[in-house]
């Protein structure tokens, strides 16, 4: 009686292995690039979402002048249940999202007014400065904007590098 070979033999699984193996090895790269091209579109459209934001907190409710940081956006003005910045942006000063670490800084100007959603007199500040920093070391694009509207783009922080109002003497502007 002659028995008939049903099933793989241990070459023909080594086989398939290897061939997943190199496809693998090819696709990868493209999924890590293609991870940190979502990641910025996402820190810039956070970048926008700030900008947009303190417009609307100058103009309604900082008497001209601009939020210090994201938590004085994120809280409503008095008689609304709407803060000024939705998505979580709002949730704290430093924000972690699609691997880039977002916040917003100013120096507050003393002349300032008190806003409608409690900022202190003298916190409001005349001009800002976002920026979004990627977590991790290999992703070589950081992005800052300010009160400009204007988005830059540098392979370093701008952070410190970047003014309240104005150019910085670093980076591009995204297009």
């Amino acid at each position: 009686m002659i028995r008939k070979a049903s099933g793989f033999a241990l070459i023909d699984l080594m086989f398939v292995c290897g061939i997943i193996g190199v496809l693998s090895t090819i696709a990868l790269p493209r999924l890590l690039t293609a991870r940190q091209a979502a990641g910025a579109s996402s820190a810039i459209a956070s970048m926008r979402v700030i900008n947009s934001s303190q417009l609307t907190f100058a103009l309604t409710c900082g008497s001209g002048f601009y939020a210090p940081d994201l938590s004085t956006l994120g809280r409503a003005p008095a008689g609304s249940n709407e803060a000024f910045i939705g998505g979580g942006l709002g949730s704290a000063n430093v924000v972690t999202r699609s691997g880039y670490r977002i916040q917003v800084a100013a120096i507050g100007y003393p002349g300032a007014p008190a806003s409608c959603n409690a900022l202190a007199p003298g916190d409001a500040a005349q001009g800002f400065v976002a920026v979004a920093d990627p977590i991790v070391a290999d992703n070589p694009r950081y992005f800052a904007t300010n009160a400009n509207a204007q988005i830059y783009e540098h392979t370093v922080t701008l952070l410190g590098l970047m003014p309240e109002i104005g150019e910085p003497a670093v980076g591009h502007p995204l297009r």
